[in-house]
């Protein structure tokens, strides 16, 4: 019970940081921080392998305690149900980030980018590899950077 209870706490306590969806904001932070900017694209309530990376991959512990300390994330979402619908605002942003990077649609598409908006590294679809192979993808090219 006790082991259990132990990883319900890490799962909540790695699954839970801080998806972001201005993009501009994020640049700001990257820059400032010093980090990249993992940019998701995703179909949060229609999308399979959407819903499946963020489960396997994004929430994974060894990705989150990565993510925490060398990214800046955002996602992207097109949601199709009215329940989960976004604002007006936040479907222009979406769509503007689309028009300059998934002007294919493809989903989910995962980019690794610079501060300056640069893509270094680009997913299609959901990655073929374990969380700890996709995090040492995206580690790869974050030291590469260094």
């Amino acid at each position: 019970m006790r082991t259990l209870m132990i990883a319900l706490l890490s799962t909540f306590l790695f699954s839970t940081f801080d998806w972001q969806t201005d993009f501009e904001k994020a640049k700001q932070s990257a820059q400032s921080e010093h980090k990249l900017i993992l940019l998701n694209f995703s179909g949060s309530d229609w999308c399979g392998p959407c819903i499946r990376l963020h489960k396997e991959i994004f929430e994974n512990n060894a990705f989150a305690q990565y993510a925490s300390d060398h990214l800046i994330l955002v996602n992207a979402d097109f949601p199709r149900l009215k329940k989960h619908e976004l604002s007006k605002e936040q479907q222009k942003k979406n769509d503007q980030l689309a028009d300059m990077y998934n002007k294919d649609g493809i989903f989910p598409l995962t980019l690794l980018l610079n501060f300056d908006g640069k893509v270094l590294k680009k997913w299609e679809g959901f990655p073929q590899v374990s969380p700890a192979e996709f995090t040492q993808q995206v580690r790869a090219v974050v030291d590469a950077g260094r």
